[in-house]
């Protein structure tokens, strides 16, 4: 995985920021309320560490945060349920609409989730993989969806042996033996000793999904708004290590 865009999120808001005098208004800030939207393995990883360092800088700042799939936060976004939102694309997902700004935060490179014990070495190749049983997330997941694809062009279909209802699941069907998973490396940010992460050559070209911080274009950025977005990319860079 790797960090981008931090530097360009704030040259985007400080320029705006500085004409208003929000910069000023966020050194001294005291009060605010942010609704927030994310999505379960953001949540679990940098909006997490993102919130303590809200809470350690401005502990009066309030965020109410809704955790919801992609088009749901979308949607949120447009009714003004939330201010922001951690979004998440890859290659293959439909682009989102203009009437919205996305900030890159981080690029969260696809990894392969292996039990302990197996003989994979720690970087493997995806045409290797063939005679292999798969772990799926179920219920047409994007996850899903980049093994398929990925597989498609290594000219093989996985032989897929359980559908998971989330990456706890997975993981724990993972640790027996049952078969290997393709997941974002965000889903594995809670380690598990009896699981390991391997990285897939790059000559296969998995697809990386993009993480970024989503408003409405038209909507300006307060104070409350900018100390998240920041806290979010300085938890980025503690969290995903090779940027």
């Amino acid at each position: 995985m790797g960090i981008g865009g931090a530097e360009g999120l704030h040259k985007q808001l400080r320029e705006p920021l500085s004409a208003r005098g929000d910069l000023e208004a966020l050194r001294g800030l005291e009060q605010g309320t942010l609704r927030l939207g994310s999505f379960p393995t953001a949540s679990a990883s940098l909006l997490a560490e993102g919130l303590k360092i809200v809470h350690q800088r401005w502990p009066a700042i309030e965020i109410q945060v809704r955790s919801a799939l992609r088009p749901q936060l979308i949607d949120m976004l447009h009714t003004s349920e939330v201010e922001l939102a951690l979004m998440w694309s890859y290659s293959l997902t439909e682009a989102t609409e203009q009437s919205l700004s996305l900030v890159p935060v981080a690029t969260d490179r696809t990894v392969l989730r292996v039990a302990a014990d197996s003989p994979l070495g720690k970087v493997v190749s995806l045409p290797a993989l063939r005679d292999l049983r798969w772990i799926i997330r179920h219920g047409q997941h994007p996850a899903s969806e980049v093994l398929s694809r990925s597989c498609e062009s290594a000219g093989f279909a996985p032989h897929v042996v359980y559908g998971a209802s989330d990456y706890q699941e997975l993981h724990a069907m993972v640790a027996a033996g049952v078969g290997i998973a393709m997941v974002p490396g965000l889903a594995t940010s809670h380690h598990r000793p009896d699981v390991r992460i391997l990285s897939f050559s790059p000559a296969d070209r998995i697809p990386a999904r993009s993480i970024t911080i989503a408003s409405l274009t038209r909507r300006r950025y307060t104070p409350a708004m900018y100390a998240m977005s920041q806290a979010i990319h300085d938890a980025a860079r503690t969290i995903v290590p090779d940027r």
